[in-house]
């Protein structure tokens, strides 16, 4: 079974059922249309179609690629894979985001306010705008009271958070919300599969911007909603794709097959990235022969493996690794603006996820954030010459 291999091999493999030809690489399949059989007795009306079963490996008959095409079928049947779930792809993560949202509907929606990716806040106010929803802060249940936040009600968590990186405890959040009858929806961009499963801790719906590690080249967008492995999650996931066909939000062909190709590598990835994170974070954060140079420009560091306190929860929820971003405070708001100038192996540019590490004044990006921070995303160079580059910046302001 597939579904009992290791990341790595269901990530080059579970979509083997699904090829249409012999090619080992997928080819990319940029066809918008196909064609009908040519058996007559074979050409079933629309009104008479049987809706697709939850396990059921016969093959989807393609028509328009607005509903179904081959290579994002390949790459939603490896996520299903790896995501534990039933996952569907769209054009961008906030395109997932929106989805999920015109789905669920809620008259509710507990968002954490002022922090986190600052897109979603942006789609949920325009949910807030056209349909009336009602927005409260995740983290403060005193708000959902005021709300009335209830069945139905959606509260979604970020976790690990960006830009921080710092990770909430997912079980904790699910139970309060179950306990209400709301759903619990979770951002586990920043922990993508091999690092958490957030579905092993309450999830009810989980979402990706698949732009990040997924890709992890920075050179295709996507969305991923995965729903729960169960018949509940997958009537849940047909209904999301039958109004992702009347909301059009679709990733595109070329895409598609970009996700197949990355994916394939993510896990191999993610992991050195993970394990280059951690090492930075600790190099910056501790005493070492570098702290007298480190401590004259730098404040402070934010990122999950410094949350000591939570080493308990934190253990269970994230047991493939800390998540591959964090940031760091600088001395000074003239200090962060200039420093991505100084470096060598970090590119000064917004995203994360990528085989390049980043590095990004985040207040480029994000009109809340405090003008002294840094977000670095690490990528897969070489830890040795990262610290290097850093100290090198540092010591230019010393």
């Amino acid at each position: 079974m597939i579904e009992k291999a290791d990341i790595l091999t269901q990530s080059n493999h579970a979509d083997q059922k699904l090829a249409i030809s012999t090619d080992v690489a997928p080819p990319i399949h940029t066809s918008t249309t196909f064609r009908f059989p040519d058996n007559p007795d074979e050409l079933i009306p629309v009104a008479e179609l049987e809706e697709p079963q939850l396990g059921s490996t016969d093959p989807v008959p393609f028509v328009y690629s607005r509903e179904f095409a081959p290579n994002a079928t390949r790459l939603e049947a490896i996520l299903s894979s790896i995501c534990k779930g039933h996952a569907l792809v769209y054009a961008s993560g906030l395109a997932a985001f929106h989805a999920l949202l015109v789905r669920l509907n809620p008259k509710v929606l507990a968002l954490p306010l002022g922090k986190g990716y600052h897109g979603i806040h942006e789609v949920a106010h325009i949910h807030q705008r056209i349909a009336g929803t009602k927005i409260v802060d995740s983290f403060d249940t005193a708000t959902w009271d005021k709300a009335g936040l209830g069945k139905g009600d959606v509260i979604h968590i970020e976790s690990p958070i960006n830009p921080s990186g710092e990770s909430y405890d997912i079980a904790y959040w699910a139970n309060l919300a179950h306990a209400r009858g709301a759903l619990i929806t979770i951002d586990s961009t920043l922990g993508p599969p091999g690092l958490q499963n957030p579905f092993d801790h309450g999830a009810d719906f989980v979402m990706h911007s698949g732009t990040k590690y997924v890709g992890g080249h920075s050179d295709l967008l996507c969305g991923i909603l995965v729903t729960q492995a169960s018949m509940d999650g997958w009537k849940a996931w047909h209904q999301l794709q039958q109004e992702r066909l009347a909301l059009g939000n679709v990733i595109g062909n070329l895409e598609s097959w970009l996700g197949i190709r990355s994916v394939r590598t993510m896990d191999l990835r993610v992991k050195r990235q993970s394990q280059t994170a951690s090492e930075l974070v600790n190099w910056l954060a501790h005493d070492n022969n570098d702290s007298n140079v480190i401590r004259k420009v730098l404040e402070k560091v934010q990122h999950s493996s410094l949350q000591a306190e939570d080493k308990e929860w934190l253990e269970k929820q994230m047991p493939g690794g800390f998540p591959t971003i964090f940031i760091i405070w600088m001395k000074s708001e003239a200090i962060a603006k200039a420093l991505p100038s100084k470096l060598r192996y970090f590119q000064h540019a917004t995203s994360l996820g990528g085989v390049e590490s980043l590095i990004e004044w985040r207040t480029l990006s994000d009109d809340r954030i405090d003008r002294r921070i840094l977000r670095i995303s690490c990528g897969i160079e070489h830890v040795e010459d990262l610290k290097s580059d850093l100290l090198q910046a540092f010591q230019s302001f010393v």
